[in-house]
């Protein structure tokens, strides 16, 4: 096989399940690649805000020097986004030998795409002589394919409902397979302000050492700045993440409390926090994208995530209209999503997706229509998210807002051709 793509497709043949859970496999695998890291690992888990606590992560450690890693998924546009090295997108050439170095140690070993693709990143982690590899977990935590390595430090981020099928059907259950990651005497940050008791649990019952909001650290912050202290560390007059949205500051809490923990083996100063953290950027993460109209893309896909864009949105101020452009997959909880932003939204632009678990634009048209309380909004379908944005695009006036939101390929189809910078046809008319 001589390009990504080719690996990527015999990657998708390989297993009959898109996922398939257990450590078992991939750890077999791993063993006979003799897979390890040399250097500090912090992993990360959590239903929402892992993204955004990576790249802060990544954005402070390489502010203070030290040679990053970082293992994210899923892609918004291409595959080799879900690896970075020194703070960028890792070339496709560099991926080929450790897509090959896989499939030489798996044999007989069925793995499903996740697993497959997850090992050939850390291998190619573990190569490039890093000073602190991230690790984004996937899905759940204890039998993700990203558990197989110990981590040195783990960060919880907020905990709700998504994922059932496979976490279980509450927080607490969700919670318990989140702490799987947790490991004994090691640091075990929890930025969840209010987090399930099944993760306390599971820390206190194997000796990690937790961290807690407001036992251990706490965060405040008047319209101008921030402070944060734990453990012997504080940091003032903080300026406001980089990336947008009140959630934000939750989880740069758990990251100023992360590198407080890891401060002995990676130190930073409080310039790099000051820099990392004004510098930090995060495609989809409530990205507002200047223009005539505002262009907002958000990958907020679940009743939680969608709960923060809502407040985030009527933060932004006034505008005349909002279009929406939304697609997501069949198995989220999407009543509770749609009610969220019904009051926001005054056109809706419903959009297939380009996979088997995609709900349909019609049947998600169906349900709005089956649950809005609001008689002076219209709906249309589409075929695919560019056709989606095109048709909001035709429609908006140059003061209105368009929001892109839900899946990870509601974003990443609209952002094929690179970030667009949209220009109504209506201006100067």
């Amino acid at each position: 096989m001589d390009t990504l793509d080719d690996w990527l497709a015999h990657c998708e043949r390989l297993h009959p399940k898109t996922i398939a859970l257990g450590l078992d496999r991939v750890r077999e695998v791993a063993q006979r690649m003799q897979l390890a890291f040399a250097c500090p690992v912090i992993t990360v888990a959590g239903t929402n805000g892992k993204g955004s606590t990576c790249a802060m992560l990544e954005a402070i450690l390489g502010q203070a020097g030290w040679r990053t890693g970082l293992y994210t998924s899923p892609h918004l546009v291409r595959f080799e986004e879900r690896c970075r090295l020194l703070g960028e997108v890792v070339q496709a050439d560099v991926l080929l030998p450790h897509f090959e170095s896989v499939e030489a140690a798996r044999q007989d070993v069925q793995l499903t795409y996740f697993e497959f693709t997850t090992l050939a990143i850390l291998s190619c982690l573990a190569a490039a002589n890093l000073d602190a590899v991230i690790l984004e977990v996937g899905l759940g935590g204890r039998l993700d394919a990203t558990n197989i390595i110990d981590t040195d430090c783990a960060v919880i981020t907020s905990i709700d409902l998504d994922h059932q099928e496979f976490l279980g059907p509450d927080r607490e259950a969700i919670g318990r397979e989140k702490a799987g990651i947790l490991r004994a005497g090691k640091p075990a940050i929890v930025s969840d302000p209010v987090p399930p008791r099944s993760v306390v649990e599971a820390a206190e019952a194997i000796g990690a050492d937790l961290w807690l909001v407001g036992r251990d650290y706490n965060f405040q912050g008047d319209k101008q700045q921030w402070s944060w202290a734990g453990r012997g560390r504080r940091y003032a007059g903080l300026a406001y993440p980089g990336l947008r949205g009140a959630n934000q500051l939750v989880n740069a809490s758990g990251v100023l409390a992360a590198l407080t923990a890891l401060r002995d083996r990676i130190p930073v100063t409080a310039q790099a926090v000051r820099n990392g953290l004004s510098m930090v950027e995060l495609p989809g993460r409530f990205q507002i994208v200047p223009g005539q109209p505002t262009l907002v893309l958000d990958v907020a896909h679940n009743p939680h995530s969608v709960a923060a864009l809502a407040a985030n949105l009527d933060a932004m101020g006034f505008y005349p209209t909002t279009h929406a452009v939304f697609g997501a997959m069949g198995d989220k909880d999407l009543g509770p999503m749609l009610r969220k932003m019904d009051p926001l939204v005054d056109r809706w632009y419903f959009c297939d997706l380009p996979t088997a678990r995609a709900a349909s634009a019609a049947s998600l048209e169906a349900l709005w229509r089956s649950q809005t309380t609001r008689k002076d909004v219209s709906s249309r379908t589409h075929a695919n998210p560019e056709a989606a944005l095109r048709a909001a695009v035709e429609q908006a006036s140059p003061t209105d807002r368009i929001l892109v939101f839900g899946s990870f390929y509601t974003v990443g189809g609209v952002l094929q051709g690179g970030l667009p910078r949209l220009q109504a046809k209506h201006l100067g008319s």
